[in-house]
């Protein structure tokens, strides 16, 4: 059976038409835009080898509530408080309620998790000192990784509104100039703008951890990212003018 020639046009064009309506829906800004979601603002919990730890901060605060004058928020360089900066925390915060929530590893996102499954909710702080965003910056954006701190800046504010934020701008990573320090940096001048001088506030000591060649030196961060005893002692001293107008102490 043959079909006239112009049944046989119509049913080419027909198909053509359907075939560009699909590709034009699969280029759409919504299927776009949920292609290239900010992971650093979904909370997920952690499920590799630093499960323990995130237990461990989140039954440190659930088996101890009450009031702090500090918590401190973050990754490994706030868990590294109880090991390179053991003796700095003894001599600036042992005679103050302090509580190390860092969790070695964490993301923006897993910080924002940790929120959601309790951890501010039993706790009540004067101060709380954020660092976080470092291990943002193989996979994320410089605009998603400060939607992602700036999420935790929120969700403090948020959950618990009654305490001073001390916001430090990301470490410098690597021993000499770099692309990741680049981002970091980027991110850092627009971290500096939440400082509203009032419940916010943002210190930024990247520049006395590096050298004036701009390297990083083994004695200051022995690997290139996480801060010797030395480094924690900067930190702890620029914080502490602050602190003491926060605290009253």
């Amino acid at each position: 059976m043959k079909f006239p020639r112009y049944i046989i046009v119509l049913t080419l064009f027909a198909a053509l038409a359907l075939q560009f309506s699909a590709t034009a829906q699969s280029n759409s800004p919504q299927t776009v835009l949920e292609q290239h979601q900010n992971t650093a603002i979904i909370p997920v919990p952690r499920t590799d080898w630093a499960t323990n730890r995130q237990t461990l901060v989140l039954r440190r605060a659930k088996d101890h509530p009450g009031n702090y004058d500090l918590e401190f928020i973050g990754d490994s360089i706030t868990e590294g408080w109880e090991g390179n900066g053991r003796n700095i925390w003894h001599e600036y915060y042992g005679n103050r309620k302090a509580i190390n929530m860092g969790v070695s590893g964490d993301r923006t996102q897993h910080v924002l998790w940790r929120f959601e499954n309790g951890q501010l909710d039993d706790i009540k702080a004067k101060a709380a000192v954020v660092m976080i965003g470092t291990n943002n910056s193989w996979d994320n954006t410089e605009a998603e990784i400060l939607d992602g701190v700036t999420a935790i800046v929120n969700q403090i504010r948020q959950r618990q509104p009654d305490t001073k934020i001390i916001l430090l701008g990301i470490f410098p990573r690597g021993q000499t100039f770099n692309v990741a320090r680049g981002k970091l940096l980027q991110v850092n001048q627009a971290l500096a703008r939440l400082d509203d001088g009032k419940n916010i506030f943002y210190i930024d000591i990247g520049p006395q951890l590096i050298e004036n060649n701009g390297s990083i030196s083994e004695s200051m961060m022995k690997d290139y990212l996480h801060p010797g005893e030395a480094g924690y002692k900067i930190w702890a001293d620029a914080m502490e003018l602050k602190l003491k107008e926060i605290l009253g102490n």
